[in-house]
């Protein structure tokens, strides 16, 4: 154990230092993906200076919607930027070299890149927009709501971490998944920044049992918020987003070491 952790402190500061060798440029990067994501927030923060409200719910609680998809994925390609980007492993023939070595895969993957650029950029807007509307939209940030919303965080991340790891093991049968990854994680995550009761049932069945991205921030949000909208879904929703996230992470990884059995090089 001692020794895994060891490797884990070995790699992080690493990687740590290989991002941020050149200082200025990393700086600018980071505020580069926080003004590209922040885009779409202006958008929407114009647009509800307009109409007020979209299905009930005000720019506030809007913001405090998105706030829990950026600051997820912020904490989520800390650890999974390898799967993210797994599939240019595959093609370059240099995964090879972390099944050659004497550590797990998937510890390997995890822990030997990480994109602080997307990380602080995601990260940090979702941070922002917490802060701007945490205290603008009727929440009593008690010790219960406070943990509830950990552990929400918690199971945001492991969706999403999971959901990476199912497309990255797709790649050992069909080498090239970015028109998949588009599909299944890009195009759906789009639909997560608006509240899920505005889209048809096609949306929302695809929401919730498909790629459920509404438990990962949702439900979350209607726990605290308890908007009108929420009354067309079971109450049980609201607490399952820890359940959730555990539950895919762990069906993603049991796909992920089947798979590999059938793992061929690609070569170089």
């Amino acid at each position: 154990m001692n020794d895994t952790l060891h490797l884990m402190t070995v790699y992080s500061k690493t990687t740590a230092r290989a991002w941020f060798q050149y200082r200025v440029d990393a700086v600018l990067r980071s505020l580069a993906v926080f003004a590209r994501e922040s885009t779409g927030i202006i958008v929407i923060y114009f647009t509800l200076l307009k109409f007020n409200s979209l299905n009930g719910w005000n720019i506030y609680e809007l913001l405090f919607l998105y706030s829990l998809i950026f600051l997820t994925y912020g904490i989520m390609i800390i650890f999974f930027t390898g799967l993210r980007d797994f599939g240019n492993m595959v093609r370059e023939g240099s995964f090879d070299r972390f099944v050659l070595r004497p550590r797990g895969i998937l510890f390997q993957i995890i822990f030997v890149n990480s994109d602080w650029f997307a990380a602080i950029g995601h990260g940090g807007l979702g941070i922002t927009l917490f802060l701007i509307s945490a205290g603008k939209v009727g929440v009593h940030w008690n010790i219960y709501n406070a943990l509830y919303y950990l552990f929400a965080v918690i199971g945001g991340v492991l969706i999403q971490g999971a959901v990476f790891l199912f497309i990255a093991t797709l790649n050992i049968y069909l080498i090239e998944t970015g028109s998949i990854k588009e599909l299944l994680y890009w195009n759906v995550r789009k639909f997560a920044g608006y509240p899920i009761s505005i889209f048809n049932k096609g949306v929302q069945f695809l929401m919730i049992y498909i790629m459920p991205y509404a438990f990962v921030n949702y439900f979350p949000a209607q726990f605290l918020l308890r908007k009108e909208d929420m009354s067309q879904y079971p109450e049980i929703y609201l607490y399952l987003t820890p359940i959730v996230g555990v539950g895919m992470y762990l069906l993603a990884y049991a796909f992920w070491l089947y798979s590999l059995k059938y793992y061929k090089s690609s070569g170089n």
